[in-house]
């Protein structure tokens, strides 16, 4: 077990070489990130709708 004065200083030492991102960067993939969420969402939906479709027609020819 490492002395925990020691470990701390290496946390210390390891936080320190973190990047940040920009803001810009940021910005730009929350952007992204939202617009794969809608467009997942709308392809979910339209294969939702299709399925729904083509077991409804499946269901009424054998009535």
């Amino acid at each position: 077990m490492a002395n925990p004065f020691q470990f701390l200083q290496e946390v210390r030492s390891e936080a320190s070489k973190v990047v940040w991102p920009t803001r810009r960067e940021t910005l730009i993939t929350t952007g992204l990130v939202v617009l794969m969420v809608l467009l997942a969402s709308l392809f979910f939906v339209l294969v939702d709708k299709a399925l729904q479709v083509g077991i409804g027609l499946l269901l009424r020819l054998g009535q």
